[in-house]
C-alpha cells in the first residue's frame, strides 16, 4: 500500500478517535447530569456512551497499525507503547501512550461493570477525563493536523462543552450533598400520640 495511504489513515483515525471519546464523555456528563430524563431515552441510546467507548478503542487500534505500517516516520512497536522510547516527539507520543492505557483500563472495568464494585467501577471510570486530557495534550502537540482551522475550532468546541457539563455536574452533586446534609440536621418530626379510645358511659 502506499505510504501516504498509511499517514493519511493514520491522522484520520487520530482525529476520529478523539471525537469519539469526547462524545463519549459529553453523553456520559449529559445522562449523570440529568440533563436528559432516562424513561424517555431508548435503551440503546442509554448503552451509546459505552458503545461510543468501544469505537474508541478501534480507532485508536487502526491508528497505531498504521503508524507501525508508515514509513513517513518510523516508528517501532516499542515506540508506540513504551513512553518517551520514541525519537519522534517523545513527549508528544509519551501523552498518546498514557491516554491509550487509561482508555484500556476504563474500557475493561466498563465491560466488568456487573462484576465490579459500584464504587471501585467509577472510581476507574474518572480516569475518562485523564483519557481526554492525555487525547487532547498527545493531538496538539503531535497531530499532523493541530493548525487546520477546522480541527482547532472541533478542539476549542469540543473541550468547551466537556468543562461546561462537568461544571455542571459538580454544581448538581454539590446540591445533592448540601440536601442530604440537611435532612441529617433536620430534627426529626414528633411522633402523633396514639389515639385513645373513648370510655364507654357508665
Amino acid at each position: 500500500m502506499n505510504p501516504q495511504v498509511w499517514w493519511w489513515l493514520a491522522r484520520a483515525t487520530g482525529i476520529v478517535a478523539w471525537c469519539t471519546v469526547t462524545a463519549s464523555i459529553v453523553w456520559g456528563l449529559t445522562l449523570s447530569s440529568k440533563l436528559v430524563r432516562r424513561r424517555k431515552v431508548p435503551a440503546w441510546l442509554l448503552d451509546l456512551h459505552r458503545y461510543l467507548g468501544t469505537l474508541t478503542l478501534v480507532f485508536v487500534g487502526v491508528h497505531l497499525a498504521a503508524l507501525v505500517a508508515d514509513s513517513y516516520v518510523d516508528f517501532s512497536v516499542r515506540d508506540l507503547f513504551v513512553p518517551m522510547a520514541s525519537a519522534w516527539r517523545p513527549g508528544a507520543v509519551a501523552w498518546g501512550i498514557v491516554a491509550f492505557y487509561l482508555l484500556l483500563l476504563v474500557q475493561i472495568s466498563s465491560w466488568c461493570m456487573k462484576r465490579l464494585p459500584r464504587r471501585v467501577w467509577h472510581r476507574i471510570h474518572l480516569a475518562s477525563f485523564a483519557v481526554f486530557v492525555a487525547g487532547t495534550v498527545h493531538a496538539a502537540l503531535a497531530g499532523a493536523d493541530r493548525t487546520e482551522l477546522a480541527v482547532q475550532f472541533a478542539a476549542v468546541a469540543g473541550t468547551t462543552v466537556v468543562v461546561f457539563l462537568v461544571f455542571l455536574r459538580v454544581l448538581n452533586a454539590s446540591g445533592a450533598v448540601a440536601d442530604r446534609d440537611e435532612r441529617i440536621r433536620r430534627p426529626p418530626a414528633p411522633a402523633a400520640a396514639p389515639a385513645t379510645e373513648a370510655l364507654p358511659a357508665r
